[in-house]
């Protein structure tokens, strides 16, 4: 399943500026409010300063590049002399400080169903508080939701959503989860960890819905706060990485690695877009190298392709190929293999990789049955991975 933005937010955006602004409250250091950065603004070019919007907050993980600054939190490496704004479109070099505009102020403000991110093994039938802001660090062809990845937090209607009120705000809709989602997590990367570290704190989980294009610093201190992540492994060829994402793929089969070796749960997205990552010899490369890394009890979601953004003159995946290439998987090893974007078929339940009996059924997002019992088959007692409670 490829996640795409809810439809309606949970509350009025009245109250969550009110709420919002309460938050604020000098609570956390470093936050700048762009209008009172006064002077050394107006020294700058007009764009710059349309670009530096309401919120921002100093970004970490950079480093001096000459007279630049260059950007440490993915694999992009952004060099940004002063003035000017990264690949992601929410960091800003100012006076010499890199900043991200996009503290406090997301775009997206959901509840929804975990299974939606999607997670099959993680606390099922709970929901997940969702958030996003603006921008991302790829330029996906099928991008579903280019509407707000592919663009600056300026250029978006945005909520003034701090951290301890993300927190409250998920806690009050009765949510066991908060989900940094929808566009790229990593672009927002300091505000969903100031926020992730206070849901930990108050016994929220968190999950990371992403493209995995994030270097390894910035990650493993990532995974001290969260407790799940879902990466979009969008392929499995270097050449497709470049062409279809603007990306590389071996920074994401690091993150995969890293994930694991932190402890943190994963699932893993396949997109199977036609004519460009539907070749089930790469496929089964795919798989393979995933079991020989020690991935083989994470689920595979294999979710078919809908024709949106750049790709519009493509089919949806069809579903024989989506079938085939679940076969392969299983036959590499992968334990847990699922179609996504596919309503009502068979393999959005999971079996029981012991005696092969379904132990959750489930109809689009919505599970009908549950036969597990502490996290074990009731049938047979075969242990399934995941976190159940």
């Amino acid at each position: 399943m490829e996640e795409s933005i809810s439809p309606m937010p949970p509350i009025s955006k009245r109250e969550f500026l009110r709420t919002g602004c309460l938050a604020v409250g000098g609570a956390f250091a470093g936050i700048c409010r762009l209008e009172s950065i006064g002077e050394a603004l107006t020294s700058l070019p007009v764009p710059v300063q349309d670009a530096l919007w309401k919120w921002s907050k100093e970004a970490e993980f950079v480093e001096p590049a000459g007279n630049a600054l260059r950007c440490l939190k993915c694999p992009n490496g952004c060099i940004l002399s002063r003035g000017t704004v990264g690949r992601c479109r929410n960091r800003v070099n100012i006076n010499g400080k890199l900043y991200s505009i996009a503290y406090g102020n997301p775009c997206a403000v959901h509840v929804d169903p975990i299974e939606k991110k999607p997670f099959y093994h993680f606390l099922p039938s709970t929901r997940a508080f969702s958030i996003a802001a603006a921008g991302c660090n790829l330029r996906c062809l099928n991008c579903q939701n280019w509407q707000i990845s592919q663009v600056s937090p300026k250029e978006t209607d945005n909520y003034d959503l701090f951290p301890e009120a993300v927190v409250d705000r998920c806690i009050d809709a009765g949510c066991a989860s908060i989900a940094y989602t929808y566009s790229e997590p990593t672009t927002f990367y300091e505000y969903a960890f100031d926020t992730a570290r206070i849901a930990r704190e108050r016994k929220v989980r968190n999950l990371w819905k992403s493209n995995g294009y994030i270097n390894e610093a910035p990650l493993r201190r990532l995974c001290k706060v969260i407790d799940a992540a879902n990466i979009d492994l969008k392929g499995f060829d270097e050449e497709v990485y470049a062409k279809l994402n603007g990306g590389s793929l071996q920074p994401v089969l690091r993150t995969l690695r890293v994930l694991r070796e932190e402890g943190v749960w994963l699932e893993i997205t396949n997109l199977v877009i036609p004519t460009w990552t539907d070749d089930l010899g790469t496929i089964a490369k795919m798989c393979e190298w995933l079991v020989s890394t020690g991935l083989q009890d994470c689920p595979l979601h294999l979710s078919r392709f809908t024709p949106l953004y750049k790709l519009t003159q493509l089919p949806p995946t069809p579903v024989a190929v989506l079938e085939k290439a679940r076969e392969i998987a299983l036959k590499a090893g992968m334990r847990y293999v699922y179609i996504g974007n596919v309503p009502g078929h068979p393999a959005e339940s999971t079996g029981c990789h012991g005696c092969g009996r379904t132990v959750i059924e489930r109809k689009g997002l919505v599970i009908t049955r549950n036969a597990l019992r502490n996290g074990k088959c009731e049938a047979c007692g075969t242990a399934i991975p995941g976190v159940w409670s």
